[in-house]
């Protein structure tokens, strides 16, 4: 952790949605005046998409199975994280995906990295969304770096609900090639990422309040008002529980350190939550 130049990382498997938390922490930071390093996780990956499909035929990492430590370049994202919190820069690059218009048009390959680049000069903190933003291990630290770290964990059903529904509808693949990524990656979801969401400071879990109990026939992925919010605090002592039960309407405690509210307050819960957190950060900065 380095107070003079802080790092904030969203961690969640594919289909988590932990992409639209980071366009909420985009216009968090839009709106605060700061200065974010944005880093995606899949720029780390080890393999390029061909490369991976290969490595499938043989029988090493079911297809498109980013989900592995072994299928990732762990030890530059750790690099990466390190030389933030000690200097303020550190190298990345950029996974190309099939609705990436701009890399695209710049006439890089769907599937494929840009070349490795320094960060952005003079930025405020270091921004972090993807699959290992918590990781672990025996042999890498990732989550000692993070100033704040955010799990977004979906019940599992719901989870390849949104996954198959954004695969399918936005990347191309037909349903039974999303089915079968599933089920190549259990193996690294069960032991290369749920462990994380232990060593986070907050998870938001989406609940579906409709029936999601065959994931792989759904038609529709259930609606933030068909849902419901579990919010978990690793640390609930400094949560002022009865002004978040105030400002966000229906929310609840199930216990004294988790706030539960209805789907379409997830936003607004999250803006309340974590602007306080991101602002003691910045202002932290002053005095390092």
């Amino acid at each position: 952790m380095s107070k003079r130049h802080p790092v904030i990382a969203v961690t969640g498997s594919s289909g988590a949605g932990t992409s639209t938390t980071g366009q909420i922490f985009s216009r968090l930071f839009a709106s605060e005046d700061i200065s974010a390093a944005m880093v995606s996780g899949d720029s780390f990956h080890r393999y390029t998409r061909e490369q991976m499909a290969r490595l499938a035929a043989k029988g090493q990492f079911g297809e498109r199975n980013h989900f592995a430590l072994a299928a990732n370049h762990i030890d530059r994202l750790e690099a990466l994280l390190y030389d933030y919190s000690h200097t303020g820069n550190g190298r990345y690059r950029h996974y190309v995906h099939d609705e990436d218009r701009e890399l695209i048009a710049a006439g890089f390959k769907p599937g494929t990295f840009t070349p490795w680049q320094s960060l952005p000069a003079d930025t405020d903190l270091l921004f972090y969304e993807g699959l290992h933003g918590g990781v672990v291990s025996e042999n890498y630290n990732i989550a000692q770096y993070v100033d704040l770290l955010i799990g977004v964990v979906p019940i599992v059903n719901l989870e390849w609900i949104q996954k198959i529904h954004r695969d399918t509808n936005q990347r191309g693949y037909s349903p039974d090639a999303v089915v079968k990524t599933i089920i190549n990656r259990m193996d690294d979801y069960v032991h290369d990422i749920v462990p994380q969401f232990s060593h986070t400071h907050i998870n938001f879990q989406r609940i579906p309040l409709v029936d999601t109990s065959n994931p792989f026939i759904a038609r529709d992925v259930p609606t933030e008002d068909e849902s419901m919010v579990v919010i978990h605090f690793r640390e609930a002592t400094d949560v002022d529980f009865a002004w978040l039960l105030q400002v966000i309407p229906h929310s609840t405690l199930s216990r004294h350190d988790t706030l539960v509210i209805p789907g379409t307050k997830m936003p607004l819960a999250m803006d309340l939550i974590v602007r306080p957190m991101v602002q003691k950060l910045m202002a932290g900065k002053a005095f390092a």
